[in-house]
């Protein structure tokens, strides 16, 4: 299963009751924070996962509202006994962000390593989650994410049986793992069924609608999407900005066929997020607005 933590729902600036959007993804004790406003940090206190916990941070551009609480977040990850590095992810260029901002904290108790985006549908491991990175378009370079948990074939104890695998051995087995006794090694294929639905978030903030985010998007059970606004009327000022109206998003939601869409990155001229929410839900009725530590958990299928 994944947690999923929606730490913020502001685009621009952060507001009294309003952080910066940022996604907080957690498997197996382990977090994957997605863009690090100035704000981003209270809103994990508030959250109250660990901090210390986050080992992969994915940038989806170099705009302050969504890198510049980086170093008070590293210097709290040190504090709270970080000593592991953390691996942090982004268009080219991040090192030279990075190298700016650390002046402030220079000497961490743990080694930050900068991995370069550098291709459409450039893919890596963070952890357990397989994560692909598509450019969308904005005023800067920018990328979204999804990060999807596979899940293995139904472990198959018939077939076990029939081949004689000792018992203590099921368990490496059902995990994927291959197992040697002597000369004799043991595969997971050997009792493992198809693999089966796994499960995939899709993250896209400062973006204007594409062919590509839609395919990046098929079949999330989660998308969180940004609706600079939801006024329909005000898709010209979205689109000169490079960003998205509700309506535009539930679109790509519905294209996508996703199992539920998360609004977010308000502008801070829009006061009431649900008033055009109903909008929104005649394109994808499972529209949600995103609020301040808006909180679910993906749960595999039975199927």
């Amino acid at each position: 299963m994944l947690d999923v933590c929606l730490l913020g729902c502001g685009g621009m600036l952060p507001l009294p009751k309003r952080f910066l959007t940022s996604l907080l993804v957690r498997h197996a004790g382990k977090s994957i924070l997605i863009d690090c406003g100035e704000s981003t940090q209270v809103a994990l206190h508030l959250c109250g996962w660990s901090v210390k916990q986050i080992d992969h941070i994915l940038i989806t551009h170099f705009h302050g509202d969504h890198v510049v609480g980086l170093p008070g977040l590293f210097m709290t990850m040190g504090n709270n006994g970080r000593t592991e590095p953390v691996h942090i992810w982004g268009n080219p260029g991040l090192q030279r962000i990075l190298d700016g901002l650390l002046v402030v904290c220079p000497q961490l108790p743990f080694s930050i390593i900068c991995h370069d985006i550098t291709e459409c549908g450039y893919q890596f491991q963070a952890g357990a989650l397989q994560v692909q990175a598509v450019p969308v378009e904005h005023r800067i370079p920018c990328v979204s994410y999804s990060l999807s948990l596979p899940r293995a074939g139904k472990f198959d104890a018939v077939r076990a049986k029939a081949q004689n695998i000792p018992l203590q051995y099921w368990a490496a087995l059902q995990r994927g793992e291959t197992v040697t006794d002597g000369e004799q090694s043991y595969y997971p294929e050997q009792v493992l069924g198809d693999p089966r639905r796994g499960l995939k978030i899709t993250y896209a903030t400062d973006c204007r609608p594409s062919r590509e985010l839609v395919a990046l998007a098929q079949n999330s059970d989660l998308f969180v999407a940004e609706g600079l606004y939801g006024d329909i009327q005000k898709q010209p000022s979205a689109a000169e900005k490079g960003h998205m109206v509700y309506a535009e998003a539930a679109k790509m939601a519905a294209d996508a066929q996703v199992g539920q869409l998360w609004l977010t990155h308000y502008s801070p001229a829009m006061l009431d997020p649900e008033e055009h929410l109903p909008a929104a839900q005649e394109l994808f009725p499972n529209t949600k607005c995103g609020s301040n530590l808006m909180t679910c958990t993906l749960k595999f299928q039975d199927v």
